[in-house]
C-alpha cells in the first residue's frame, strides 16, 4: 500500500493499565495459579470474563499476514454483540490497535505492541484495528461470539494513520 499523507501513532508498550480502557490484556503475570495436574502444571483461571448477546462464544483460527513497519491504519472495526480476543498461537509480540470511540465514530488511534506470551481481548463496541502480526507464523486462536446477527461495524478514515515504531 502507497504511504499517503497521513496521521502518525507511535507505537507503545502494552501494559495493563495503559490498555485498560479497551480491554485486558491476557497474561499470567499478576494472577495467581492453582497447581494441577500432580504439580505437573499451574492453572490461571478466569482472565477474561466473556461477553455475547444472542449467540454463544467460540473459538476459531485466524492467520493473519505479517505486517511491516511503518504500517498505514485507513479502517478500525468493532463487535456491538460481543467481545473478541486474539491469542497468538507463536511467541511472538503483535500490535494491537485500539480507539476510544467518540459518537459513534473511532478517535485518535492508539497502538500497542505485545509481549511474547500475551494476548488482548477488545471489549465489546471498542474500536480497534485488525490482526497485525509482525513476526511469526500469524496464527491466532480467536474468540468472539459466534450468531446469525452481524456483529461486525468498519469504520474506514478519510485520512490514514500512519503507525511508527518510536524512538528508545
Amino acid at each position: 500500500m502507497a504511504m499517503t499523507e497521513a496521521m502518525q501513532t507511535v507505537i507503545e508498550p502494552i501494559s495493563a493499565a495503559a490498555f485498560a480502557p479497551f480491554g485486558t490484556v491476557i497474561e499470567i503475570a499478576g494472577h495467581d495459579a492453582e497447581s494441577i495436574n500432580r504439580g505437573l502444571c499451574e492453572r490461571f483461571d478466569d482472565l477474561v470474563a466473556l461477553d455475547v448477546s444472542d449467540g454463544r462464544a467460540g473459538i476459531s483460527l485466524f492467520k493473519a499476514q505479517i505486517r511491516d513497519l511503518p504500517l498505514e491504519l485507513d479502517m478500525v472495526e468493532r463487535h456491538p454483540l460481543g467481545c473478541q480476543a486474539f491469542v497468538p498461537m507463536s511467541a511472538d509480540g503483535f500490535l494491537a490497535v485500539v480507539a476510544p470511540d467518540e459518537g459513534g465514530r473511532p478517535g485518535a488511534p492508539r497502538a500497542f505492541v505485545t509481549e511474547p506470551g500475551q494476548g488482548v481481548h477488545y471489549r465489546r463496541g471498542v474500536w480497534h484495528g485488525v490482526l497485525m502480526p509482525l513476526a511469526g507464523s500469524g496464527l491466532f486462536a480467536v474468540i468472539d461470539r459466534i450468531g446469525a446477527e452481524d456483529n461486525l461495524e468498519e469504520f474506514h478514515f478519510d485520512t490514514p494513520h500512519l503507525i511508527v515504531r518510536g524512538s528508545r
